[in-house]
């Protein structure tokens, strides 16, 4: 029986310790906090998962929350206009419902199945000098904690990293007593509003550790109006100046929001990183090798929403890997093809997370604005948070964008 030690107990490495359990490898999965830590920890994250990320987790039977979480059937896209009503305004229905379970009860519930199952869980926070002993006695180590020393093992590469500093402030809090959208009272919708020259909020409903919930995410240009959570402790502070840059930038959201309260004492969370794709192999002081694991090798910032999406096309992708793998030495050779057939997805995502980024052409421009009058654009940019991989076909180049929407229906232009 191989012998697998997985660093980092998130999105990416407990799915994967959880299907190489199932696969009949002998695992353990390292955390620096107990399943209890985590559950009554900080927010971690934004998550919103789609349906071929939420169709991984089926595959090993672990949409344990699938029934209480809301379901996500639509995906909409708003602008603010110079006088603070809105340019666009849209809403398309998704393919498949995408679903988002706060990361506390999800990472917790799956470390204590990891145990349960008979996996070896250890609860210590890993060094890189512990790693050199592992990588010793075990067949294989994958890092997927995303933060801290482990990660400085994994040089920067250049050519897929187009920035070295933080494209966004990030700002999430997640409350209950948010009213419905009018526009879809009776369905539940992620929806983007994009403030030109501003930042972005994010709206998408949860399920937290008390229920139903709903996420408001700042996403502010650095330096910019939004850009006024650093040093934020207070929860509440963190909600007031939520709600005042909602009621400034975008008074549609901040209508519905009159009433909302925090879910609990650690609903709020800010922070910034840059955006970075890392060489997939880390070398140890004694020579040893590890592989790098989702957000540890690939870090997009969250604007398309798809940090937790990746995590689990990247436990997916390593799962096939390894199993395929059979006997042989899980060798460098092995570890950069492993990373090379998760970079074949990967690599859309980067792309289109990083061209959101910056100042949008006019030719996306055109099309955010035809998606409001003909339904079939609205879709297929909705769709394309499921599969990135889609707007290689008609998002980045002017004239495949032109030829789309005269296609569909008259190249119908932005509002």
């Amino acid at each position: 029986m191989r012998k697998i030690l997985v660093v980092g107990a998130g999105q990416s490495g407990l799915q994967l310790a959880l299907g190489l359990q199932s696969r009949g490898y002998e695992i353990t999965l390292m955390s620096n906090r107990t399943a209890d830590e985590v559950r009554s920890g900080r927010v971690m994250s934004t998550q919103c998962m789609f349906h071929t990320a939420l169709q991984h987790e089926r595959d090993l039977q672990l949409g344990f929350w699938e029934s209480q979480a809301p379901r996500i059937e639509g995906l909409g896209v708003s602008v603010t206009a110079p006088d603070s009503g809105r340019a666009v305004d849209w809403v398309a229905t998704l393919d498949g419902y995408a679903q988002s379970v706060d990361q506390r009860v999800k990472m917790a519930g799956w470390m204590e199945t990891f145990a349960q199952r008979g996996g070896q869980l250890v609860i210590h926070g890993a060094a890189v000098s512990d790693l050199d002993y592992f990588s010793r006695t075990y067949d294989l180590v994958l890092v997927s904690a995303g933060k801290g020393e482990l990660v400085s093992m994994f040089g920067r590469d250049a050519s897929r990293s187009p920035f070295d500093a933080p494209q966004r402030a990030l700002a999430v809090a997640y409350v209950h007593g948010l009213g419905p959208r009018p526009e879809h009272p009776h369905y539940d919708a992620v929806r983007c509003n994009l403030v030109p020259g501003v930042g972005e909020l994010f709206v998408m409903p949860t399920l937290t550790t008390s229920g139903r919930a709903d996420i408001l995410f700042w996403e502010g240009i650095p330096g910019g109006p939004l850009d006024v959570f650093r040093g934020v402790k207070d929860p509440a502070e963190h909600l007031s100046l939520t709600l005042e840059l909602m009621e400034r930038f975008t008074p549609w959201e901040y209508a519905r929001a009159t009433k909302v309260e925090l879910t609990d004492a650690n609903a709020t969370l800010a922070g910034r990183y840059a955006p970075t794709v890392r060489h997939p192999v880390g070398r140890l002081p004694g020579g040893g090798l590890v592989l790098g694991v989702a957000d540890v090798v690939v870090a997009n910032d969250p604007i398309t929403g798809q940090g937790s999406n990746s995590a689990s096309k990247c436990a997916a992708s390593y799962l096939e890997s390894i199993v395929a793998h059979g006997d042989r030495p899980f060798d460098e050779t092995w570890m950069r093809s492993a990373f090379d057939r998760y970079w074949e997805t990967a690599r859309h995502v980067t792309k289109w997370t990083n061209a959101m980024l910056g100042v949008p052409p006019e030719h996306v421009l055109d099309l955010i604005g035809a998606a409001g009058q003909l339904q079939p654009v609205a879709e297929r940019i909705a769709n394309g948070f499921n599969d990135p991989a889609d707007f290689e076909n008609f998002f980045y180049e002017p004239e495949k964008a032109n030829a789309y929407l005269a296609e569909v229906g008259g190249g119908a232009g932005a509002a």
